[in-house]
């Protein structure tokens, strides 16, 4: 039988334009272990991914913030004081760069995010105001609770599913992988991702994107059928 998944989206399961990699609908409604789904974005984003593969909705969303298996749903993290940092953040003339539907916004629980050419100096320098975090994904800065991650989240899914963390194949490319890399027992940095998950990672591929990910399906998968 295969191992179990924990697998990133952004730069994991997409193409460099950021599409989802359309292999990807091919090879995750057959895998016959659980696939959990952990990502910065949030939690519609990867329920709806799941929904569409035709899998269930074991997700881990907002970096660790929103957890979902089994039809439980968990949060841990404080909206309110991101919303008030971000507050100071705009007064102070910060601007999180998204348009007026803010879409990466709208549905968040708890945290909040500004676009990667933001001020990532005065976003920090507040976030420490208000004893937040702020983690650069490479694709949003996040401005979080600290000590949420997506490894406490991937840990919490196994208590809910009677799973060992250890028995889960992680891939992934950022910063905010880490702790997804120290939880699960195999982790896989693509080519593209940046430092800190590199050196987090047991493996960096020499294959980038959903290159790299579908790399690593197949030889776990041929390993668990030899």
């Amino acid at each position: 039988m295969a191992p179990p998944l924990a697998l990133d989206i952004d730069g994991t399961l997409t193409s460099p334009t950021d599409q989802i990699d359309p292999r990807l609908f091919e090879v995750l409604p057959e895998w016959n272990a659980p696939v959990v789904v952990a990502t910065g974005k949030s939690f519609p984003y990867p329920v709806a991914l799941c929904h569409f593969l035709g899998i269930p909705e074991q997700v881990v969303a907002e970096n660790g913030g929103v957890v979902c298996a089994a039809g439980e749903v968990s949060f841990q993290g404080d909206r309110e004081r991101a919303e008030a940092a971000i507050e100071r953040f705009r007064e102070r003339g910060g601007d999180l760069g998204w348009d007026a539907a803010d879409t990466t916004n709208r549905w968040r629980e708890t945290e909040l995010a500004a676009r990667v050419d933001a001020d990532e100096a005065l976003l920090r320098e507040v976030a420490a105001e208000f004893d937040l975090e702020v983690v650069d994904t490479g694709y949003a800065y996040h401005l979080k609770t600290p000590g949420v991650e997506k490894g406490d989240g991937l840990a919490a899914v196994c208590d809910i599913l009677g799973l060992s963390s250890d028995s889960f194949v992680a891939v992934g490319d950022s910063e905010n992988d880490v702790s997804l890399f120290e939880t699960a027992g195999e982790s896989y940095a693509v080519a593209n991702a940046d430092e800190r998950a590199k050196a987090a990672a047991d493996t960096v591929l020499d294959e980038s994107y959903f290159d790299g990910t579908l790399s690593v399906l197949e030889s776990v998968r041929s390993e668990s059928t030899a």
